[in-house]
Protein backbone atom coordinates (compact mmCIF):
# COMPACT_ATOMS: atom_id res chain seq x y z
CA UNK A 1 0.00 0.00 0.00
CA UNK A 2 1.55 3.36 -1.09
CA UNK A 3 1.99 5.87 1.62
CA UNK A 4 2.67 9.74 1.30
CA UNK A 5 5.93 11.16 2.40
CA UNK A 6 6.22 12.51 5.63
CA UNK A 7 8.28 15.12 7.25
CA UNK A 8 11.17 13.73 9.11
CA UNK A 9 10.25 15.06 12.29
CA UNK A 10 12.48 12.71 14.63
CA UNK A 11 15.14 13.84 12.83
CA UNK A 12 15.47 17.29 13.53
CA UNK A 13 14.81 16.77 17.17
CA UNK A 14 18.25 17.97 17.63
CA UNK A 15 18.04 20.96 16.25
CA UNK A 16 18.41 24.10 18.18
CA UNK A 17 15.85 26.46 18.74
CA UNK A 18 12.20 27.03 18.47
CA UNK A 19 11.66 27.84 14.88
CA UNK A 20 13.94 24.63 13.53
CA UNK A 21 11.22 22.68 16.08
CA UNK A 22 8.10 23.83 14.70
CA UNK A 23 9.83 23.43 11.02
CA UNK A 24 10.16 20.05 12.03
CA UNK A 25 6.74 19.00 13.21
CA UNK A 26 4.94 20.26 10.57
CA UNK A 27 2.82 17.05 9.17
CA UNK A 28 3.69 16.65 5.17
CA UNK A 29 0.33 15.48 4.37
CA UNK A 30 0.76 15.91 0.51
CA UNK A 31 -2.94 15.36 -0.46
CA UNK A 32 -3.98 17.99 2.40
CA UNK A 33 -1.62 20.10 0.88
CA UNK A 34 -3.02 19.64 -2.66
CA UNK A 35 -6.61 19.78 -1.27
CA UNK A 36 -5.45 23.31 0.09
CA UNK A 37 -3.67 24.72 -3.35
CA UNK A 38 -6.62 23.68 -5.02
CA UNK A 39 -9.53 24.73 -2.82
CA UNK A 40 -8.80 26.76 -0.44
CA UNK A 41 -8.44 30.76 -1.39
CA UNK A 42 -5.56 32.71 0.74
CA UNK A 43 -8.54 34.60 3.01
CA UNK A 44 -9.29 31.36 4.40
CA UNK A 45 -12.87 30.79 2.10
CA UNK A 46 -13.10 26.85 0.54
CA UNK A 47 -14.84 26.76 -2.90
CA UNK A 48 -17.19 24.05 -2.64
CA UNK A 49 -17.38 22.41 -6.30
CA UNK A 50 -19.91 19.98 -5.89
CA UNK A 51 -22.73 22.96 -5.63
CA UNK A 52 -23.20 26.46 -7.79
CA UNK A 53 -19.74 27.58 -8.82
CA UNK A 54 -17.25 29.25 -6.27
CA UNK A 55 -20.09 28.94 -3.50
CA UNK A 56 -19.01 27.85 0.03
CA UNK A 57 -20.93 25.60 2.59
CA UNK A 58 -20.26 25.15 6.39
CA UNK A 59 -19.40 21.52 5.33
CA UNK A 60 -16.81 22.74 3.67
CA UNK A 61 -15.48 25.33 5.67
CA UNK A 62 -15.96 22.83 8.81
CA UNK A 63 -13.72 19.72 7.37
CA UNK A 64 -11.01 21.81 5.91
CA UNK A 65 -10.53 23.32 9.26
CA UNK A 66 -10.04 19.99 10.70
CA UNK A 67 -7.40 18.77 8.21
CA UNK A 68 -5.38 22.26 8.89
CA UNK A 69 -5.57 20.68 12.66
CA UNK A 70 -4.28 17.73 11.66
CA UNK A 71 -1.71 19.06 9.49
CA UNK A 72 -0.23 20.83 12.13
CA UNK A 73 -1.22 23.88 9.70
CA UNK A 74 -1.87 26.34 12.30
CA UNK A 75 -1.79 29.75 9.83
CA UNK A 76 -3.96 27.83 7.48
CA UNK A 77 -6.13 27.25 10.63
CA UNK A 78 -6.22 30.61 11.40
CA UNK A 79 -7.38 31.93 8.51
CA UNK A 80 -10.03 29.37 7.87
CA UNK A 81 -11.77 29.92 10.90
CA UNK A 82 -11.40 33.49 11.00
CA UNK A 83 -13.42 33.61 7.70
CA UNK A 84 -16.05 31.48 8.81
CA UNK A 85 -16.35 33.19 11.91
CA UNK A 86 -16.57 36.78 10.05
CA UNK A 87 -19.03 35.43 6.81
CA UNK A 88 -21.10 32.30 7.82
CA UNK A 89 -22.35 33.71 11.43
CA UNK A 90 -21.33 37.31 11.63
CA UNK A 91 -18.61 37.12 13.93
CA UNK A 92 -21.05 35.93 16.86
CA UNK A 93 -21.01 32.26 18.14
CA UNK A 94 -21.98 33.57 20.69
CA UNK A 95 -25.85 34.09 19.07
CA UNK A 96 -25.68 32.79 15.94
CA UNK A 97 -24.86 29.53 14.11
CA UNK A 98 -22.55 29.06 11.08
CA UNK A 99 -24.77 29.80 8.14
CA UNK A 100 -24.85 26.59 5.56
CA UNK A 101 -24.20 28.50 2.24
CA UNK A 102 -22.59 31.43 1.02
CA UNK A 103 -22.08 32.70 -2.36
CA UNK A 104 -22.72 35.19 -5.21
CA UNK A 105 -26.69 35.58 -5.73
CA UNK A 106 -28.54 36.79 -8.47
CA UNK A 107 -28.26 40.13 -7.11
CA UNK A 108 -24.35 39.74 -8.19
CA UNK A 109 -23.52 40.26 -4.19
CA UNK A 110 -21.63 37.83 -2.23
CA UNK A 111 -23.18 36.84 0.81
CA UNK A 112 -25.09 34.08 2.81
CA UNK A 113 -27.81 32.71 0.65
CA UNK A 114 -29.03 30.40 3.35
CA UNK A 115 -28.94 30.79 6.76
CA UNK A 116 -30.06 27.88 8.08
CA UNK A 117 -26.98 25.78 9.48
CA UNK A 118 -26.43 22.39 8.66
CA UNK A 119 -25.61 20.61 12.74
CA UNK A 120 -22.69 18.23 11.16
CA UNK A 121 -20.63 21.25 10.24
CA UNK A 122 -21.49 22.78 13.24
CA UNK A 123 -20.45 19.96 15.32
CA UNK A 124 -17.04 19.69 13.10
CA UNK A 125 -16.49 23.17 13.89
CA UNK A 126 -16.73 22.74 17.56
CA UNK A 127 -14.79 19.46 17.43
CA UNK A 128 -11.54 21.07 15.27
CA UNK A 129 -12.10 24.29 17.43
CA UNK A 130 -11.75 21.91 21.12
CA UNK A 131 -8.72 20.22 19.69
CA UNK A 132 -6.98 22.66 18.21
CA UNK A 133 -7.12 24.92 21.50
CA UNK A 134 -6.11 21.47 23.27
CA UNK A 135 -2.85 20.78 21.05
CA UNK A 136 -1.72 24.41 20.56
CA UNK A 137 -2.77 26.01 23.66
CA UNK A 138 -5.04 28.32 22.20
CA UNK A 139 -7.98 29.35 24.45
CA UNK A 140 -10.21 31.60 22.40
CA UNK A 141 -10.80 28.52 20.22
CA UNK A 142 -12.27 26.72 23.09
CA UNK A 143 -14.12 30.19 24.04
CA UNK A 144 -15.64 30.04 20.21
CA UNK A 145 -16.32 26.25 20.60
CA UNK A 146 -18.37 26.31 24.06
CA UNK A 147 -20.01 29.60 22.21
CA UNK A 148 -21.29 27.33 19.19
CA UNK A 149 -21.76 24.40 21.70
CA UNK A 150 -24.00 26.00 23.87
CA UNK A 151 -25.97 27.48 20.25
CA UNK A 152 -26.56 23.85 19.24
CA UNK A 153 -27.65 23.00 22.08
CA UNK A 154 -30.35 25.42 21.91
CA UNK A 155 -31.18 25.59 19.02
CA UNK A 156 -30.92 21.77 17.11
CA UNK A 157 -31.88 19.58 19.79
CA UNK A 158 -35.07 18.04 20.71
CA UNK A 159 -36.67 16.18 23.17
CA UNK A 160 -38.92 13.39 20.82
CA UNK A 161 -41.77 10.97 22.33
CA UNK A 162 -40.03 7.97 23.10
CA UNK A 163 -36.57 8.64 22.04
CA UNK A 164 -35.10 11.36 24.05
CA UNK A 165 -32.85 13.59 23.10
CA UNK A 166 -31.65 14.12 19.32
CA UNK A 167 -29.74 15.93 16.86
CA UNK A 168 -31.80 17.33 14.29
CA UNK A 169 -29.76 18.30 11.08
CA UNK A 170 -30.51 22.00 11.73
CA UNK A 171 -32.81 24.12 13.20
CA UNK A 172 -35.14 24.91 10.47
CA UNK A 173 -36.98 22.42 7.95
CA UNK A 174 -36.72 19.14 9.60
CA UNK A 175 -40.00 18.88 11.83
CA UNK A 176 -43.06 18.26 9.48
CA UNK A 177 -46.70 18.30 10.23
CA UNK A 178 -48.13 15.01 11.58
CA UNK A 179 -45.74 14.94 14.30
CA UNK A 180 -42.80 13.88 12.22
CA UNK A 181 -39.14 14.59 11.94
CA UNK A 182 -36.27 13.72 9.41
CA UNK A 183 -33.04 12.83 11.34
CA UNK A 184 -29.36 11.97 9.22
CA UNK A 185 -27.32 9.08 10.91
CA UNK A 186 -24.27 10.68 9.14
CA UNK A 187 -24.48 13.65 11.33
CA UNK A 188 -23.35 12.68 14.73
CA UNK A 189 -19.79 10.50 14.31
CA UNK A 190 -18.82 9.00 17.58
CA UNK A 191 -15.56 10.00 18.35
CA UNK A 192 -17.16 14.02 18.16
CA UNK A 193 -20.23 12.52 20.30
CA UNK A 194 -17.41 11.22 23.21
CA UNK A 195 -15.28 14.43 22.71
CA UNK A 196 -18.37 16.85 23.34
CA UNK A 197 -19.43 14.18 26.18
CA UNK A 198 -16.21 14.94 28.14
CA UNK A 199 -16.40 18.60 27.54
CA UNK A 200 -20.43 18.93 28.55
CA UNK A 201 -21.06 16.05 30.91
CA UNK A 202 -24.29 17.06 31.73
CA UNK A 203 -25.37 17.84 27.78
CA UNK A 204 -27.18 15.00 25.11
CA UNK A 205 -24.05 13.94 23.71
CA UNK A 206 -23.83 9.92 25.08
CA UNK A 207 -27.39 9.46 24.95
CA UNK A 208 -26.92 10.82 20.75
CA UNK A 209 -24.38 8.33 20.55
CA UNK A 210 -26.62 5.53 21.77
CA UNK A 211 -29.11 6.76 19.25
CA UNK A 212 -26.36 6.00 16.50
CA UNK A 213 -27.07 2.18 17.03
CA UNK A 214 -30.43 2.76 17.23
CA UNK A 215 -30.99 4.52 14.65
CA UNK A 216 -28.93 2.06 12.08
CA UNK A 217 -30.79 -1.55 13.67
CA UNK A 218 -34.14 0.64 12.04
CA UNK A 219 -32.36 1.19 8.76
CA UNK A 220 -33.33 -2.48 7.81
CA UNK A 221 -32.19 -6.10 8.16
CA UNK A 222 -30.09 -5.81 5.46
CA UNK A 223 -26.98 -4.25 6.90
CA UNK A 224 -27.11 -0.98 5.09
CA UNK A 225 -27.07 2.47 6.29
CA UNK A 226 -29.77 5.11 5.41
CA UNK A 227 -29.22 8.68 3.99
CA UNK A 228 -32.26 9.62 6.27
CA UNK A 229 -34.70 8.33 8.48
CA UNK A 230 -38.42 9.64 9.66
CA UNK A 231 -39.62 9.36 13.08
CA UNK A 232 -43.33 9.63 14.03
CA UNK A 233 -44.50 10.59 17.28
CA UNK A 234 -48.11 8.27 18.10
CA UNK A 235 -48.35 9.77 21.50
CA UNK A 236 -46.96 12.13 24.30
CA UNK A 237 -44.20 9.01 25.00
CA UNK A 238 -44.19 7.04 22.44
CA UNK A 239 -43.34 7.10 18.56
CA UNK A 240 -42.01 4.70 15.62
CA UNK A 241 -39.46 4.77 12.53
CA UNK A 242 -40.42 5.23 8.85
CA UNK A 243 -39.35 5.83 6.15
CA UNK A 244 -38.11 9.21 5.08
CA UNK A 245 -40.86 11.81 3.49
CA UNK A 246 -38.28 13.07 1.23
CA UNK A 247 -35.39 10.33 0.44
CA UNK A 248 -37.45 7.54 1.47
CA UNK A 249 -35.19 4.58 1.97
CA UNK A 250 -32.09 5.09 0.28
CA UNK A 251 -28.88 5.18 1.01
CA UNK A 252 -26.16 6.93 -0.79
CA UNK A 253 -23.98 10.32 -0.63
CA UNK A 254 -24.99 11.07 2.98
CA UNK A 255 -24.63 7.18 4.47
CA UNK A 256 -21.62 6.78 3.15
CA UNK A 257 -20.22 8.34 6.01
CA UNK A 258 -22.24 6.45 8.30
CA UNK A 259 -19.06 3.66 7.15
CA UNK A 260 -16.57 6.29 7.33
CA UNK A 261 -16.89 7.08 10.79
CA UNK A 262 -18.09 3.73 11.71
CA UNK A 263 -14.47 2.55 10.75
CA UNK A 264 -12.72 5.32 12.22
CA UNK A 265 -14.24 4.68 15.69
CA UNK A 266 -11.67 3.35 18.39
CA UNK A 267 -12.30 -0.30 19.05
CA UNK A 268 -12.58 0.27 22.48
CA UNK A 269 -15.84 2.89 22.44
CA UNK A 270 -18.71 0.24 23.57
CA UNK A 271 -20.47 1.21 20.22
CA UNK A 272 -17.77 0.75 18.09
CA UNK A 273 -18.20 -3.33 17.89
CA UNK A 274 -22.28 -3.82 17.48
CA UNK A 275 -22.37 -0.56 14.85
CA UNK A 276 -19.38 -2.32 12.53
CA UNK A 277 -21.38 -5.59 12.83
CA UNK A 278 -24.60 -4.08 11.89
CA UNK A 279 -23.18 -2.68 8.95
CA UNK A 280 -22.76 -5.78 7.19
CA UNK A 281 -24.26 -4.91 4.04
CA UNK A 282 -21.78 -2.96 2.65
CA UNK A 283 -19.37 -5.30 2.92
CA UNK A 284 -21.46 -8.02 0.83
CA UNK A 285 -22.08 -5.57 -1.69
CA UNK A 286 -18.81 -4.13 -2.27
CA UNK A 287 -17.21 -8.07 -2.35
CA UNK A 288 -19.52 -8.86 -5.05
CA UNK A 289 -17.99 -6.38 -7.96
CA UNK A 290 -15.22 -5.25 -5.78
CA UNK A 291 -16.76 -1.77 -6.07
CA UNK A 292 -19.17 -0.03 -3.58
CA UNK A 293 -22.42 0.68 -5.21
CA UNK A 294 -23.91 4.37 -5.24
CA UNK A 295 -27.13 3.45 -3.98
CA UNK A 296 -28.52 1.21 -2.15
CA UNK A 297 -32.41 0.14 -0.89
CA UNK A 298 -32.35 -0.27 2.96
CA UNK A 299 -35.59 -1.84 2.94
CA UNK A 300 -35.00 -4.58 0.53
CA UNK A 301 -31.35 -4.86 -0.04
CA UNK A 302 -31.36 -4.21 -3.76
CA UNK A 303 -28.48 -2.18 -5.36
CA UNK A 304 -28.00 0.01 -8.32
CA UNK A 305 -24.81 1.68 -9.77
CA UNK A 306 -21.22 1.92 -9.30
CA UNK A 307 -20.25 5.00 -6.76
CA UNK A 308 -17.45 7.43 -6.94
CA UNK A 309 -14.18 7.14 -6.30
CA UNK A 310 -15.11 8.75 -2.89
CA UNK A 311 -17.02 5.88 -1.48
CA UNK A 312 -13.75 4.15 -1.77
CA UNK A 313 -11.84 6.30 0.52
CA UNK A 314 -14.43 6.58 2.90
CA UNK A 315 -14.90 2.41 3.27
CA UNK A 316 -11.00 1.68 3.91
CA UNK A 317 -11.50 2.42 7.16
CA UNK A 318 -14.36 0.45 7.19
CA UNK A 319 -13.01 -2.32 5.72
CA UNK A 320 -9.98 -1.81 8.08
CA UNK A 321 -11.73 -2.28 11.47
CA UNK A 322 -13.97 -5.07 9.91
CA UNK A 323 -10.78 -7.33 9.07
CA UNK A 324 -11.44 -7.51 5.43
CA UNK A 325 -7.46 -6.70 3.85
CA UNK A 326 -8.43 -7.46 0.52
CA UNK A 327 -11.11 -5.35 0.06
CA UNK A 328 -9.68 -2.28 2.11
CA UNK A 329 -6.96 -2.55 -0.43
CA UNK A 330 -8.99 -2.55 -3.38
CA UNK A 331 -10.69 0.88 -2.08
CA UNK A 332 -7.41 2.39 -1.40
CA UNK A 333 -6.29 1.62 -4.79
CA UNK A 334 -8.62 2.90 -6.35
CA UNK A 335 -9.41 5.88 -4.21
CA UNK A 336 -5.42 6.99 -4.46
CA UNK A 337 -5.22 6.84 -7.93
CA UNK A 338 -8.27 8.89 -8.63
CA UNK A 339 -6.18 11.46 -6.68
CA UNK A 340 -2.81 10.59 -7.92
CA UNK A 341 -3.83 10.76 -11.98
CA UNK A 342 -5.23 14.11 -11.16
CA UNK A 343 -1.68 15.51 -9.56
CA UNK A 344 0.05 13.58 -11.97
CA UNK A 345 -2.24 15.33 -14.91
CA UNK A 346 -3.48 12.72 -16.46
CA UNK A 347 -6.58 12.42 -15.07
CA UNK A 348 -9.33 14.82 -14.20
CA UNK A 349 -9.85 16.51 -11.27
CA UNK A 350 -12.03 14.64 -8.40
CA UNK A 351 -15.30 16.46 -6.87
CA UNK A 352 -15.13 18.33 -3.93
CA UNK A 353 -16.71 15.58 -2.25
CA UNK A 354 -15.06 12.85 -3.35
CA UNK A 355 -11.79 14.60 -2.08
CA UNK A 356 -12.80 14.94 1.02
CA UNK A 357 -13.99 11.53 2.06
CA UNK A 358 -10.77 10.32 0.37
CA UNK A 359 -8.71 12.97 2.51
CA UNK A 360 -10.89 11.18 5.74
CA UNK A 361 -10.50 7.73 5.34
CA UNK A 362 -6.77 7.83 3.40
CA UNK A 363 -5.27 10.40 6.06
CA UNK A 364 -6.86 7.76 8.75
CA UNK A 365 -5.27 4.74 6.93
CA UNK A 366 -2.15 6.10 6.90
CA UNK A 367 -2.07 7.21 10.62
CA UNK A 368 -2.03 10.75 9.89
CA UNK A 369 -4.54 11.13 12.38
CA UNK A 370 -6.35 8.66 14.99
CA UNK A 371 -9.13 9.32 17.41
CA UNK A 372 -8.76 8.39 21.07
CA UNK A 373 -11.43 6.11 22.86
CA UNK A 374 -13.01 9.06 24.62
CA UNK A 375 -12.68 10.97 21.21
CA UNK A 376 -9.59 13.33 21.45
CA UNK A 377 -7.87 13.53 18.17
CA UNK A 378 -4.60 12.07 18.29
CA UNK A 379 -2.15 13.95 15.15
CA UNK A 380 0.85 11.76 14.47
CA UNK A 381 2.65 15.11 15.05
CA UNK A 382 1.32 15.68 18.61
CA UNK A 383 3.88 12.97 19.54
CA UNK A 384 6.85 14.13 17.45
CA UNK A 385 6.37 17.78 18.58
CA UNK A 386 5.72 17.38 22.14
CA UNK A 387 9.10 16.38 22.09
CA UNK A 388 10.46 19.73 20.81
CA UNK A 389 9.15 21.94 23.28
CA UNK A 390 11.42 23.80 25.29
Amino acid sequence: MKLPVLGLCAGLLFMAGGTAANAACTAEWPYWQRFAEHWVQPDGRVLESSLEKNHSTSEGQSYALFFALVANDQARFETIWRWSRENLMGNAPQTTLPAWLWGQGKDGVWKVQDANSASDADLWFVYALLEGARLWQKPQYRDDALSLLAQIKKQEITELPGLGAVLLPGPIGFSHIGHLWRINPSYQPLPLMRRLAAVDPKGPWNAIAAHTATLQNEAGAHGFAADWIGYRAVSDSAGLFASDPMKGDSGSYDAIRVYLWAGMTHPKDPLAKPLLASLHGMARATASTGLPPEKVNVRNGSTEGQSPSGFSGALVPYFRAKGQPWLEELQDQRARAAIDHWIAGTGPAPFYYDYMLSLFGLGWADQYYQFAADGRLQPRWESSCSATAP
